[in-house]
């Protein structure tokens, strides 16, 4: 599939969820409260800046936009994380998940044609690097108190996983 027509099929499919959540609000209006849009709700704001960043890059056929978008909307969803939660002391350990963000614009540029290969992979990578230091920050910053007393062998698994993949990333390199 070419690069435009991947473009223009992810914008059609933008275009119907965002219709299809315009519809469901109206026969629900309970459903609004999910994703509010009130002017309390500020953070929805800076994730609606990444989504229109993402939809101004599949117009002019840049799927490299995809990058900026997740950052900006990925930022927006930490702000709003805290905004409703109030642990604004949280900083401490989400901005390890902004690689994570970074990761996950590369698969949907290399999705949408932007060396999909090479794009897919620096993103897995990314990903992979953003959840481990979020594991592990976390922990140290008491973030994963729902663990209870097992919270502190989260980055120690984790850990021992990277590993684990980084063998077989290895083995499977060298064939």
């Amino acid at each position: 599939m070419e690069k435009r027509n991947r473009t223009q099929l992810v914008l059609g499919l933008i275009l119907i969820l965002v219709a299809g959540w315009l519809i469901a609000t109206h026969i629900n209006p309970d459903l609004s409260k999910i994703i509010s849009l009130s002017p309390f709700s500020w953070p929805m704001w800076v994730v609606f800046a990444g989504a229109a960043l993402l939809i101004i890059g599949l117009l002019a056929g840049m799927p490299s936009m995809a990058v900026p978008a997740c950052i900006v909307a990925g930022i927006g969803g930490i702000l709003y994380f805290q905004n409703v939660t109030g642990k604004w002391d949280s900083w401490a350990y989400m901005w390890t998940l902004i690689p994570g963000f970074v990761g996950i614009g590369s698969i949907l540029a290399g999705l949408l044609g932007e060396d999909t290969r090479q794009s897919i992979r620096r993103g897995l990578n990314s990903v992979l690097v953003s959840a481990i230091l979020f594991a592990i920050f976390g922990t140290f910053f008491h973030a994963w108190t729902i663990f209870g007393n097992y919270s502190t062998y989260i980055p120690i698994a984790l850990i021992f996983l990277a590993g684990i993949w980084l063998i077989v990333r290895g083995l499977l390199r060298n064939k």
